[in-house]
């Protein structure tokens, strides 16, 4: 079961041909991370995992590039320069050191003026570019300059699975790619013909923000097209929400690799968390993350969890994708409509939600009640 899946990662999730060139990648806990017994040994199995694809794909195109890498310690951390070099080639970094923009990216300082020199760099070496990329990191690079550079500009397929469980194989990675497709692209169609959206859950969060200008993504796990990116596993459609409407309060019961022992609670106003409160050591971690730069209190990310086989809640890579439940999403959303960057990005599940979509002319439209959709063609 487990060599049949990962070796659909590569024909139907990723398409890959025989001349081409895949980087898979992953990343090992560095010294200054604290982290249990048991998810050391997850990240173990992950790092097995990784080099079991690497060698699957081996038989199925001409080149596999394996690297790993000391973890950032963040999501949307971008990766170290080691892997840029590996996946846009020595010429691409060299010329990047050379203007100065490397550090700025790496850093994520970097201005507007800045990227589009760094795109223009991308874009004059990008035939140096891999084809596909199976990031098996524990800490995503999804919302980092380095993956946007490489599928919008490259046309590169990306494959994101920070916090991927073996035990994925058997569950939410072995959906009926088809009918995940035709119900993410449908929600989002649903989504994408509103201005404003409302969230209600039974724990009593709820929040509301405008997404006037933004278009929702379909994370369907397809991604053959070029210049695709999604997780895997798959099943969510997410939107930026327009920088500072948002505003609510979020009750908080699982972080993102298990239950808290109590809720935290975050109050949100303007578009940012302006407080948190809670008695499980996760509030003081957030506190923490939240005072290290102002943009780590943006409310990043609205989205909708699509995939019926998708059932763990410890997890949040799996349990954002939960068909009827919502994700919120703290920090960075520059890579996917929205306008902040920082090195920082972090979801959290909410079950049962109502979602209320209002339409330019007032009109309401209830996608989502108490978790069950309500939208026509979605089932």
């Amino acid at each position: 079961m487990i060599t049949s899946t990962l070796r659909d990662i590569f024909r139907i999730n990723l398409g890959v041909k025989e001349d081409e060139r895949v980087l898979i990648f992953t990343d090992r806990p560095s010294d200054e991370e604290e982290i249990d017994e048991s998810d050391k040994d997850r990240r173990l199995k992950l790092r097995s995992l990784s080099l079991f694809a690497a060698e699957i794909g081996k038989n199925i195109c001409k080149t596999i590039i394996f690297h790993e890498y000391p973890a950032t310690g963040s999501h949307g951390a971008e990766p170290p320069e080691t892997l840029w070099e590996f996946a846009f080639g020595k010429k691409t970094v060299d010329a990047l050191r050379k203007g100065k923009l490397l550090l700025r990216l790496l850093m994520k300082h970097a201005e507007e003026r800045d990227i589009k020199k760094a795109e223009e760099i991308v874009r004059r070496y990008k035939k140096n570019t891999v084809d596909c990329v199976i990031a098996l990191s524990n800490y995503s690079t999804s919302h980092t300059r380095f993956r946007d550079f490489l599928t919008r500009i490259c046309s590169c397929r990306y494959a994101s699975m920070p916090l991927f469980d073996i035990s994925m194989l058997e569950g939410a990675m072995s959906v009926d790619w088809k009918a995940l497709s035709k119900r993410t692209e449908k929600i989002a169609k649903e989504v994408n013909k509103a201005e404003f959206v409302e969230v209600k859950s039974l724990n009593g969060s709820f929040i509301s923000f405008s997404k006037k200008g933004r278009n929702a993504h379909s994370d369907t796990g397809i991604l053959k097209k070029p210049g695709s990116f999604g997780n895997l596993p798959a099943g969510e459609v997410f939107i930026a929400p327009l920088e500072g409407t948002a505003k609510g309060r979020l009750i908080i019961e699982w972080a993102p690799t298990r239950r808290l022992v109590s809720p935290v609670i975050l109050t949100v106003t303007n578009g940012v968390v302006v407080n948190v409160e809670g008695e499980d050591a996760y509030a003081d971690y957030l506190r923490e993350k939240l005072d290290e730069r102002k943009e780590n209190s943006n409310i990043a990310e609205f989205g909708i969890g699509t995939n019926n086989r998708a059932t763990r809640l410890d997890n949040i890579l799996e349990s954002e994708k939960i068909l009827g439940t919502i994700h919120i999403a703290l920090g960075d959303n520059s890579s996917f409509g929205g306008k902040v960057k920082t090195p920082f990005h972090q979801d959290f599940v909410f079950l049962k939600p109502t979602v209320t979509l209002i339409h330019r002319d007032g009109t309401k439209n209830i996608i989502l009640k108490s978790g069950k959709l309500r939208c026509e063609g979605c089932a």
